[in-house]
């Protein structure tokens, strides 16, 4: 599911027309231009919870040592920043059968 596919979705869930469900998933998740409210939220270190669906928050990876593959050479790989989903336990719950 894209998601004008999603936005349409919404639409005929809810109220909205197709245009309102568009705004609001990009008000949710627009992370182009850093207006969305789940992005902003994970740039400020926050984590966002939608209880029995999940948590999206972020790690910081450590610098560590790593190989290049096409030389064999080491080279130091930085530390990172990066975006994790943790699937809630009703949407777990819901696939195990």
């Amino acid at each position: 599911m894209n998601k004008k596919e999603l936005a349409n979705a919404l639409a005929s869930k809810t109220s909205l027309t197709q245009a309102k469900a568009a705004e609001v998933l990009n008000a949710l998740f627009d992370a182009d231009n850093g207006t969305g409210i789940i992005p902003s939220a994970l740039s400020s270190g926050d984590k966002v919870a939608i209880p029995g669906f999940g948590t999206f928050g972020t790690r910081t990876r450590a610098a560590r040592s790593g190989i290049n593959p096409a030389t064999q050479s080491k080279i130091a790989i930085p530390e990172k920043t990066a975006v994790f989903f943790k699937v809630g336990k009703t949407l777990k719950e819901r696939f195990q059968g």
